[in-house]
């Protein structure tokens, strides 16, 4: 069945005159979408019965099923496992930053960009998320968020509350499902509805220069990080397959299009992994790799996969890293590691769920 969130306004106007309705029923049942985040036709009070009947026997209003969650120990992290309609399943990140409520999404069901160091990157790519499959992601924890009595399950949050943040930085290579992400970020950010500020989200990317260079020319003022984690070729191209199609001489270039186009800092991350990448010598390249960009370093200890080679730098060699950058006038921070304990890395839960002969249910918000 149609998923009514992969619907634009307008197209549900059309849906809606298709089905021998008035066009101003589409910008109801897109206000009860994306406005009130309903999730059953019968929410819809003021459409009338015969078609709210329809709509839930032809149409679908949320393509996830909760599969499992989990929380992390200091109760500040929550991810979720979904399953979509056709069986396959994403994972979604909620985390909590004192006033900051900042939801981290996926875009793909696995990845194709074949990372070594990275969970998803394992099992390959299986399909690109509809923009509704994206948008609903953001909608199930803002209903969370939404309800009262906030410390009763467990996480360090009061409720009633918002998301204030969303970070496309989950499962898949956002970039490579480039017009079903822009078309759900344009729903989540539209004012008259759920009205998140485009400069709340950040969107991230292993390095696809042409869409870099396609997304300077948006409207939308998201923000962009790039997934760098090596300043040389050599060891980039180890680490990230796609710096041999697009080196970092051509990534560096297209960082600098992008800024001279929107004006906007770019961040940069980087998983520091102990022998790999946190060399002070690395410090320095990257250091030089970034002057004359205007960019924050978002340094990151590695989640590790059990048994991979990929472990993450000690707390010495990581403040020493941070500090050449600083030295150099580069803007570098240590991100809080959160949710080690709960697979909170990128496809880790996934993956740990597909090797378990159970899988909890839980119900939905």
């Amino acid at each position: 069945m149609p998923n009514l969130l992969d619907y634009t306004q307008p197209e549900l106007r059309d849906l809606m005159q298709s089905w021998d309705q008035p066009a101003y029923r589409g910008d109801q049942l897109y206000s009860w979408l994306h406005k009130d985040l309903a999730t059953n036709p019968e929410q819809m009070t003021n459409l009338p019965k015969a078609l709210r009947t329809r709509l839930a026997a032809e149409t679908t209003l949320n393509p996830l099923q909760l599969v499992v969650q989990v929380d992390s120990k200091d109760r500040l992290t929550r991810k979720a496992l979904f399953r979509l309609a056709d069986g396959n399943t994403i994972e979604v990140v909620l985390m909590l930053y004192n006033q900051r409520r900042t939801v981290c999404i996926s875009t793909q069901v696995g990845c194709g960009m074949g990372c070594t160091f990275c969970a998803t990157a394992q099992g390959g790519l299986r399909r690109n998320l509809s923009a509704g499959e994206i948008i609903a992601q953001v909608h199930w924890f803002e209903r969370w968020l939404r309800q009262e009595g906030g410390k009763a399950d467990g996480l360090r949050v009061e409720r009633p509350s918002r998301i204030s943040n969303v970070v496309v930085m989950g499962m898949g290579e956002p970039l490579a499902n480039y017009e079903p992400l822009f078309k759900a970020l344009r729903a989540i950010t539209d004012p008259d509805n759920f009205a998140l500020s485009a400069r709340s989200i950040t969107v991230s990317t292993v390095g696809l220069v042409p869409m870099i260079d396609r997304m300077a020319d948006e409207d939308l003022p998201v923000g962009l990080a790039v997934s760098l984690h090596a300043a040389s070729n050599r060891l980039r191209g180890k680490l990230v397959p796609i710096n041999r199609t697009y080196p970092v001489e051509s990534l560096i270039a297209a960082c600098h299009r992008y800024q001279q186009k929107t004006r906007r800092r770019i961040t940069f991350e980087y998983a520091l992994m102990r022998g790999i990448n946190d060399s002070i010598e690395q410090a320095q390249q990257l250091a030089d790799l970034l002057v004359g960009l205007r960019s924050h370093v978002n340094l990151i200890p590695l989640n590790p996969i059990p048994d991979s080679p990929y472990q993450p730098t000690s707390p010495e060699d990581a403040a020493s890293f941070q500090q050449v950058l600083q030295a150099a006038g580069v803007p570098a921070t240590m991100r809080l590691r959160r949710g080690i304990e709960i697979n909170a890395g990128c496809g880790q839960l996934r993956q740990a769920m597909q090797q378990s002969d159970v899988i909890p249910l839980l119900t939905e918000p």
